[in-house]
């Protein structure tokens, strides 16, 4: 039976972060027709609506966190990782793992965590840097949905996180991962998944902190 004495939370709970995971040069410039990850139908138009969310972040004085998955040439730290569907990828010495600079707004002082595994809690100093922002809520965007995202969500939740997924703006292996993805986060906090349209206005809705992180 369901928790009938939940206390509603409001979309952005305290002071909030948005967190771009894996926009990377891949998404819009490799057109290879054999990906190294499946990708489900609009990955990059899904992708591209991020630019929009962290727009009004930047407006708003919302700390913008971008999260770079990136391995080393040599593939000593991709683990179990290739044990599944994926291939190879992300790795360093390729301009395709770079950040989506020009599709993301993407600038040289922006926060940039990078990590190894699917979760940019795992091995990286982000909670470190959410604590430190004093951040309450995360805003994600960006991909997959049913992996990095979904990982991502699943460590912020536990770490006791508010935790908000920007549907418009995320996109999985397949659409039925994406949709399962999306449902299990639902499962772990109501209301987490959330529109980019609901998103922006209650960004501009937020007061504007009296000294805004650098």
């Amino acid at each position: 039976m369901a928790n009938s004495s939940r206390r509603a939370r409001k979309l952005i709970e305290g002071r909030p972060a948005l967190v771009v995971i894996d926009i990377q040069a891949s998404t819009f410039k490799d057109t290879s027709a054999t990906r190294a990850i499946d990708h489900m139908p609009g990955y990059a138009e899904r992708m591209a609506k991020a630019r929009i969310a962290i727009d009004k972040a930047r407006e708003r004085d919302i700390p913008v966190i971008f999260i770079q998955e990136v391995h080393r040439p040599d593939l000593v730290d991709f683990g179990r990782e290739l044990d599944g569907d994926e291939d190879v990828h992300c790795l360093e010495d390729n301009p395709n793992t770079e950040i989506a600079v020009e599709e993301m707004g993407f600038r040289p002082n922006d926060y940039l965590i990078k990590k190894r595994r699917y979760s940019a809690f795992f091995g990286t100093d982000f909670e470190i840097l959410l604590r430190g922002l004093k951040v309450d809520t995360l805003l994600l965007c960006g991909g997959l949905t049913d992996v990095c995202v979904h990982y991502t969500f699943v460590d912020g939740h536990q770490s006791d996180y508010f935790c908000r997924v920007i549907e418009d703006c995320v996109a999985g292996s397949s659409e039925d991962a994406h949709e399962a993805a999306l449902r299990a986060m639902e499962y772990l906090q109501t209301g987490a998944r959330r529109s980019l349209g609901e998103v922006v206005k209650a960004m501009g809705n937020l007061e504007k902190p009296s000294h805004a992180a650098a």
